[in-house]
Order: structure tokens, then sequence, then C-alpha cells
């Protein structure tokens, strides 16, 4: 069956696997996953594919998987990326009104806008979003939009996140290499936001933090608008990496001990218990302290948490985080993490769920799926992006980073 126009997918190259969403959008533009698949992610470290072979294996084994469960042929999808390469911050653009009545036009915004994103990056930079904050009018703050106003100058405030165009290209390579169109690019960690935080929730004020297997990324909204965002180089395969050292163990006993033992925080109740792992080759069993175990989990988790904290801390927005912490990816699956996560930044946390959104329950329920469900989401707002513009201007949307990309 061919891929209909009603039907978006998202795709997620992650460190440790590769996840793909198939939605159907209704006639109201509700969407419903009709379709999920997955596989073990081998060519990808830190959120960056290494082994660009097996990694479009894999993502063609996640793509067929998915394709299967929703009876479509996905021709094309928009991706998931991210990177310690990436950075975001926020840029103000401002323009003069030039007309005479001082009345400000769709033209004075779309060019205060333009303003705003010319901004300079290393030359081997490229913008992936450019997210368009609040307006001012002659100082005047928090305007939504400006148009039919008076004033002799508008301000725009945006936030940007750029990453290595190369480095960007690599999962976009690894996707056309398929046959498989790449419609637009999102950073993951904003996809997560998309799929888990309400209008509400972004109004009152949120972190979002997606823990995957090599990258953690976040994102602060706040006054239902993006006010910072950041991306760390460490995830679960540190945690795995910390106790295959600690406890003297092969890496892949050290994943399973993570898994089945692991807690975010240390209790006393448990202290001189041990846990009995075979070592193999016919050697005796190996007799490993359940709180060491622990605290080595605890305290990776607790210094990732911190560094987060820390830089919210210094942007001013700790205190702006009225709905708390929303955790999402596989290491949130860690027991007692959302405890860890409520000592660290002193506001309520939770595991978050994409409600949003109906469909296979199966996805929804995974923290792990919290991004690719959110790509779908932008997905999406860019079709209906792209056909208004189509509608207004009479030609295709050519200027999103999927359309840039396509033609390099």
């Amino acid at each position: 069956m061919f891929k209909s126009p009603s039907i978006l997918v998202g795709l997620e190259v992650g460190t440790s696997k590769v996840c793909v969403v198939v939605s159907e959008i209704s006639d109201m533009g509700a969407l419903n996953i009709i379709g999920v698949g997955q596989a073990k992610s081998r060519g990808v470290r830190k959120g960056e594919i290494v082994d660009a072979t097996v990694a479009s294996e894999d993502i063609r084994n996640a793509i067929v998987e998915a394709e299967q469960m929703a009876n479509v042929e996905i021709r094309s999808v928009f991706l998931a990326v991210t990177g310690a390469h990436m950075r975001g911050f926020n840029n103000r653009g401002f323009h003069p009104v030039a007309s005479h009545d001082r009345e400000i036009s769709d033209d004075d915004v779309q060019d205060v806008i333009k303003n705003a994103k010319a901004i300079n990056l290393p030359a081997e930079n490229h913008v992936v979003h450019v997210i368009r904050q609040h307006f001012l009018v002659d100082g005047q703050a928090g305007i939504v939009n400006p148009v039919g106003m008076f004033g002799a100058r508008v301000e725009v405030d945006v936030h940007v996140l750029h990453g290595n165009y190369n480095r960007l290209q690599n999962p976009i390579r690894a996707v056309k290499g398929l046959q498989v169109e790449v419609e637009g690019v999102v950073f993951s960690g904003l996809a997560s936001a998309l799929s888990l935080l309400s209008s509400h929730q972004k109004e009152l004020g949120a972190l979002v933090i997606d823990i995957g297997g090599g990258t953690t990324e976040y994102v602060v909204y706040s006054g239902g608008i993006i006010k910072y965002t950041g991306v760390l180089a460490v995830g679960g395969d540190h945690v795995s990496n910390d106790l295959a050292y600690g406890v003297k163990v092969p890496l892949g006993r050290a994943e399973q001990l993570k898994i089945e033992h692991g807690s975010a925080v240390v209790d006393s109740s448990i202290r001189g218990q041990t846990i009995q792992m075979a070592s193999g080759l016919g050697l005796p069993e190996q007799a490993i302290n359940l709180e060491h175990l622990r605290r080595i989990v605890s305290l990776r988790l607790e210094e990732i948490f911190a560094l987060i904290a820390s830089e919210l801390e210094a942007a001013g927005l700790l205190d702006y985080l009225r709905c708390g912490v929303y955790l999402c990816g596989g290491v949130s699956r860690t027991r007692d993490i959302v405890k860890l996560a409520e000592r660290v930044f002193g506001t309520p946390a939770s595991i978050g769920n994409s409600s949003s959104i109906s469909g296979v329950k199966s996805a929804l329920d995974q923290p792990e799926f919290a991004s690719p469900i959110g790509v779908v989401k932008f997905g999406s707002f860019e079709s209906k992006k792209r056909s208004d513009e189509r509608k207004t201007l009479g030609h295709g949307f050519k200027q999103t980073l999927g359309y840039i990309f396509r033609r390099s």
C-alpha cells in the first residue's frame, strides 16, 4: 500500500535503538499512531552515526517493522537529530517601521524575523531551528502579534538552534540511502517536549529531560515559549561503563545489572546486601555489593542532573519551573529516578507521557518513544504550515531545513 498524504512518519536514530513511529492525521488534524518499529542501534555513539553501513541496516529494519504494523509503504520521514555539537541561544532582531503612518504590517514582521535570523555562526555550522518567542514594539514587551499596532521600532526575540552541517548530514544521508526522503529535521529534545507538554504546562514553566543511551537533551518552556535548550554527551551507556569498572564485570553484565538492580537513590536499608552473579567460564559466582552498585548509578545520574541544574541556575530559569520536571528516554526507567530529580531540582518531577496523541498503547507507554512521537507532532505542524503557505503564496514552502538538505 502506498503512503497516503494523511500519513506522517517520525524517525529517531538513537545510541541504543532506532525508533520509527507512523501516525495518521484525521480530518480534524488529530494524530493517531498506527504503527511502530524499533531495532537495536549499533552504528551510533553519543547520538551520532559512527558506522554508516550498520546504522543504515538498523534504520531499514526499524522502518520495515513499522511498515508491517501500519500496513503502509514509508517513502518519507521527519528525522530527529542530536549531538554534542548542537547549541541553542536566544537572539533579538530589530526593524524600523518605515510606513508614513507607523502602522506595523506583515512585511515589517517578516523583515524583523529575517533580521533575527541573520546570525554570525561558524562557517561549518547550520541553523536547525529559529523559534519565535515574543515581539516588542517601542520597548513594550510580551507582544504576540504586532501587526496593526503603531510604533517606530519592532523587535523580536527568537531561540536559535544550530549544529555542525556535516554531522547533521550523516543521519540524513543514511536515510536517503534507503530511498526514503527526509521531509524535515527536528532537535530531538524539542520533539520530546512537544510530545510531553501541554499548552498549560508550557505556560506555567516546565523542564523536559530526555536521557538516552549516549546523550541527554533538555528543554525549558516558560510563558508558553522555549527559553533554553541543551545537550550533554552523557547518557545510560556511561552508567553501564561506570558499573563495568566499579564492580569489575564485562560491559554486557554491567548493562544487565543496571537494568535489574540499579537505582538512582541509595537506600540505607540495603546496606550489607549482595547479589550473586554467575561469572561464566565455569568460575565461581561473583558476589556484588548492592549498595556499592546503586551508589555508582546514583552518582552518575546525579551528575547529569546537577550539570543541567547548574546551567539553568546560571540562566536564571530554575525558579520558573512551576510545573516541574518531566523525564523521558530509556534511562528514565531507572528505579527512583524521579526522587533524585526532585532532590536536585527542588521541584516536583514525573515520568512524562504522550497524552495528547492516541494510538498504539505500547508506544505511548514507553518513555523511549517520547522523541519519535514528538517528531510526528512536529511534522504535522510543518505540513500544515506548508499547506497554508501554498494556499497563500501559490507555491511550496521551500525554506525549512529538510528542503535545504534535500537539495544538498
